[in-house]
């Protein structure tokens, strides 16, 4: 399973670098995450983004004249969403959770808890009155950049657009802004001894230096 999902997620991240033409280097401890389960791409994902919505509603001070929000889930996190719980998720993101902290025994209670009128507790902050039914629309199509996109948008009292954002979990519980992709992936990246893309390019490497892969990939880790 480990190794299944290590590959799942570093598929997903290069199919992602080489779409918007990019190079990563990762960690396998960037790999890694704590997660709330059972699918990084749809839950830890997700659930930062909500969280990242919200300090940038914080940041632009519209966080507390913000009275709706709506969610929009495509491709994958649509098709797939609802079973692997990416509105939950999503939904304690916009709360102010993270996955390394929140508690897990909390997610179930807490989202039947909005699902039944309580309302969604933005950051913390500003109660608001939330309807699953109206308020998260579910997308087969996908966005330009990746499979697992969602976009999530904030209005006034008076149904005024406030914020609108679009963001992709593209694999590993990365998040990347449609806004900022670069500088999502440049934070990322880091000089390693020895970069490849591909196994062939690794197993030169290996041949080259007369090194194993464990000793490359040693090599590489002890970057950061």
């Amino acid at each position: 399973m480990a190794c299944y999902l290590f590959l799942k997620n570093e598929v997903s991240l290069a199919r992602f670098c080489h779409m918007s033409d990019l190079f990563m280097s990762l960690s396998l401890f960037d790999l890694f995450k704590i997660g709330i389960g059972p699918s990084s791409s749809h839950t830890v994902g997700p659930m930062k983004a909500g969280y990242l919505f919200c300090q940038e509603l914080k940041n632009k001070g519209i966080l507390t004249t913000t009275e709706r929000v709506e969610i929009h889930f495509y491709g994958s996190l649509a098709a797939t969403g609802k079973g692997h719980g990416t509105p939950p998720a999503l939904l304690l993101g916009l709360e102010g959770e993270l996955p390394e902290s929140i508690d897990p025994d909390k997610i179930i209670a807490r989202y039947a808890a909005i699902q039944q009128g309580e309302g969604l507790y933005l950051a913390q902050t500003q109660l608001l009155p939330f309807n699953e039914a109206e308020d998260i629309h579910l997308h087969w199509d996908c966005l330009p950049r990746h499979t697992n996109g969602l976009q999530i948008h904030a209005f006034d009292q008076q149904g005024t657009l406030l914020l609108s954002k679009t963001y992709y979990s593209v694999g590993g519980g990365f998040v990347v802004d449609d806004d900022e992709p670069d500088a999502v992936a440049h934070n990322l990246d880091v000089s390693v001894p020895y970069p490849f893309r591909t196994a062939a390019e690794l197993m030169e490497h290996s041949r080259v230096q007369n090194l194993s892969i464990a000793d490359i990939m040693l090599a590489n880790e002890r970057v950061w």
